[in-house]
């Protein structure tokens, strides 16, 4: 689970630079910047693998939708942070695709919920199966439990990033 190859080797308890800022934090950040580059293009290509006409976006909303179920279009607004304006786009280019739908949300009949069709799920399954495999792939050589650990870590961090 190491660094790039051109990264610093770097060891807890290195301590700060003259510079005041912590090596351990430099790293994360870099590998941080590292990853998220990769993970925007690979999610680019993801949706693409959904539908060819998808925005790397997109598949974000597969991955809410398919963990948590239907959801007004407010809530998924707000869980990725954008505006209501863009969710609307972003959800009416995916029903004229036919892989979301909007029902009368049970709770309150003014507002609607979107799911999945049927489409929808399929294909982004098939895509996450598939990436799914690439990771078994790429991490074949690593102990389970270090597989194990970098989850938990990076839940850790998520979590805590959410508040």
């Amino acid at each position: 689970m190491g660094a790039g190859p051109d990264a610093p080797a770097v060891t807890v308890g290195q301590g700060a630079p003259a510079g005041g800022v912590d090596r351990e934090f430099l790293a994360l950040e870099r590998e941080l910047a590292v990853f998220l580059r990769r993970a925007r293009a690979q999610s680019g290509e993801m949706a693409r693998e959904v539908h060819p006409e998808l925005e790397p976006a997109a598949y974000g909303l597969f991955v809410r939708l398919d963990d948590a179920g239907p959801q007004r279009a407010t809530e998924l607004a707000g869980y990725f942070g954008v505006g209501k304006a863009t969710m609307s786009r972003q959800l009416r280019a995916l029903e004229d695709l036919g892989l979301v739908a909007r029902d009368p949300d049970p709770a309150d009949g003014r507002a609607s919920l979107v799911r999945l069709t049927e489409e929808g799920r399929n294909r982004f399954r098939h895509v996450r199966d598939a990436r799914r495999e690439r990771y078994v792939r790429k991490l074949a050589d690593w102990d389970r439990a270090e597989v194990a650990e970098l989850a938990r870590l990076l839940n850790h961090f998520n979590v805590r990033s959410e508040g």
